[in-house]
């Protein structure tokens, strides 16, 4: 089977009602391009029938196949599991609630020539804009969560890593995704970091946005903002321990391949 250009991750928990129209509208912008591509639904040991009708579309929707964990283990979880289980040449996930069209990759794809390893979606940047928000204390939790990202982590140039919507290159994501051991909400961050660590290429780029209701995030819980910073600090503590074995990838990437 050739390797598609593109996959298109879709994460997926208790989306049974929204997953189909965002599945055609995919659909629909990725037939009119002229590279391969494939479609991957994953969900997250959801109680509802999110499987069986993402199952459903594949009637509709061609290159697309379900991954159904019969457990829950959180949206790091199940993206980490996509850009490993991937095929393509890129790698995009974005959020099943469509909160950021697929479009974008009209703007993203451009970038592919120039170098890029990771490109993230920002909402924070010159360029983008919120055209829905959230509820006004998730909005200051997320701004606080954003500076405390920004802090502890290094990553004073990315006032956005939280945007669900990232394309990586497939050489990218089997050193990053395997590295990955966050499991919810955090992983943003740790993939962001852990990027820019194995010395991989990062561009942000401006999104439109739009809050959709449903979301699973809370201040306590194990979705919780509460969670999300613990998360953070023992991010922090793998990469100063060297838990992520970085080194032996750098080490690996700088030593001469010797001529038979």
């Amino acid at each position: 089977m050739e390797q598609p250009f593109l996959s298109v991750i879709v994460p997926a928990y208790k989306e049974g009602d929204r997953i189909g129209r965002n599945l055609l509208e995919i659909d629909r912008y990725l037939k009119g391009k002229n590279y391969t591509y494939e479609i991957i639904v994953i969900v997250d040991g959801s109680d509802d029938n999110t499987a069986e009708v993402a199952r459903n579309y594949a009637l509709q929707v061609p290159h697309l196949r379900v991954i159904d964990n019969r457990e829950n283990h959180g949206k790091g979880y199940v993206v980490r599991q996509g850009l490993l289980e991937a095929q393509g040449r890129w790698r995009l996930f974005l959020d099943a609630d469509g909160s950021t069209s697929v479009t974008h990759l009209d703007a993203f794809v451009g970038q592919f020539d120039a170098g890029y390893d990771v490109i993230i979606g920002s909402r924070k940047i010159e360029g983008s804009f919120i055209q829905v928000h959230q509820p006004k204390y998730r909005e200051i939790m997320g701004e606080g969560g954003n500076w405390l990202i920004r802090i502890i982590l290094g990553l004073w140039s990315y006032p956005d890593t939280q945007c669900g919507f990232k394309i990586v290159s497939g050489a990218a994501a089997q050193e990053i995704a395997s590295r990955m051991v966050v499991d919810r909400f955090g992983f943003d961050f740790e993939l962001v970091a852990l990027a820019l660590k194995l010395g991989f290429k990062v561009k942000q780029m401006p999104v439109r946005w739009m809050n959709e209701e449903g979301s699973t995030v809370r201040l306590t819980g194990k979705n919780g903002f509460i969670q999300v910073l613990i998360d953070l600090f023992k991010t922090r503590i793998r990469l100063l321990t060297g838990a992520y074995h970085i080194k032996q990838y750098t080490q690996r990437k700088s030593t001469p391949v010797l001529q038979g």
